[in-house]
């Protein structure tokens, strides 16, 4: 392995930093009438993702320069904190409801999301243990059913809470780890079937699951109910046109978008900025997934590799939801767009994802 550091990777880092602007501005475009009907403060929004871009940043500067393979000596203790936080967060008093579910510890308006740490403490989880020289993933019952039973632990804690949304995002970034390992694919099939089972249990086990479903195949069924927040979502696109309306000027954020500075802010961007802005965000996103896999494939470290591959699938496997959401072609499942969305503890916990990913580059060839 190439001891030596160089400076990070340009292309990450530019395309980090300017989707982090680009978050910045629109948390303020799209939240700003909220903002001022809630809270009489139209800076309500930016001002707290302000203050979180900061304390991201200062966290992604210290991840992004010391040396990575120390995370191997926390990686257990800090897999073992996330499932006791994920515990605490289900305890009634303790844990705070918002938007139906008890995924939340704080107090008022700041809190954070044990859920958001999970997601990062397995990928660190898994890249230590997978990464083992005399670890052999091959076998079925003593290489890959361990590491799907610490998941599958995870995903059904954070579940009870209930979170499909950040869990699905957990487990698809952890499968990408256990593939890249080296899992056997007929393995993954057949567990994948199994698996797609289940999610059509979870699915039928909730109702108003089962009416994102219907919705989202056919939203003008319920346009005012379950059918209402892909139809004002798509409502915002459409005008957009080419070169959007004008920052500032969107008119789907005045009460008629649900949670316009959050899981819908790719809606009020569009509508906005046009299809010029949003190709300029997707772009973005693929430089950043397209430089992170390249630290993958080109550092001389099976943790390094693997961790790099989990952290681009956490940022890839949400960005694929939330714009699949916003656009019409999934459920709705309360996903935010990373770096852009509005979210104190997701905000940070992705900039201190993304400072170890800039911490690989420095060692990749």
């Amino acid at each position: 392995m190439n001891k030596s550091r160089k400076a990070p990777d340009f292309w990450l880092l530019a395309s980090i930093l300017s989707l982090l602007t680009i978050g910045i501005v629109m948390v303020y475009s799209a939240g700003s009438v909220l903002g001022f009907h809630d809270y009489g403060d139209p800076f309500y929004f930016v001002k707290r993702q302000a203050l979180f871009a900061v304390l991201g940043l200062v966290a992604m500067f210290f991840t992004m320069n010391f040396d990575y393979r120390l995370l191997k000596r926390y990686a257990k203790i800090g897999l073992i904190v996330c499932f006791a936080l994920l515990v605490i967060v289900l305890i009634p008093g303790i844990g705070v409801v918002r938007g139906g579910a008890r995924s939340w510890l704080g107090i008022s308006s700041f809190g954070i999301q044990p859920s958001e740490f999970m997601k990062l403490g397995m990928i660190l989880f898994l890249s230590y243990w997978l990464s083992k020289e005399d670890y052999r993933i091959t076998h079925f019952t003593r290489g890959l059913l361990p590491p799907l039973g610490i998941i599958g632990l995870a995903f059904g804690t954070i579940m009870l809470q209930p979170d499909l949304g950040t869990g699905t995002v957990m487990l698809g970034a952890s499968m990408l780890i256990v593939f890249t390992a080296g899992a056997r694919i007929k393995h993954l099939a057949g567990l994948a079937a199994v698996g797609a089972i289940g999610f059509v249990g979870l699915i039928l086990a909730a109702p108003y699951r089962l009416a994102r479903i219907t919705a989202f195949l056919d939203p003008w069924s319920d346009p005012l109910g379950a059918g209402y927040q892909i139809i004002q979502s798509l409502y915002a696109i459409g005008p957009g046109g080419l070169a959007g309306l004008g920052l500032g000027m969107s008119r789907q954020k005045y009460s008629y978008v649900p949670e316009p500075q959050t899981d819908f802010i790719f809606s009020i961007l569009a509508e906005e900025l046009g299809f010029i802005g949003g190709l300029l965000v997707l772009m973005l996103f693929l430089i950043l997934i397209w430089r992170g896999m390249r630290v993958a494939m080109t550092i001389d470290d099976a943790f390094g590799s693997l961790l790099a591959v989990g952290i681009v699938g956490m940022v890839g496997v949400q960005v694929v939801i939330n714009i699949g959401v916003v656009i019409g072609l999934m459920p709705v499942t309360g996903i935010t767009l990373p770096l852009i969305s509005y979210g104190g503890s997701s905000l940070t916990l992705m900039l201190t994802a993304l400072g170890i990913l800039l911490n690989l580059s420095r060692f990749a060839r």
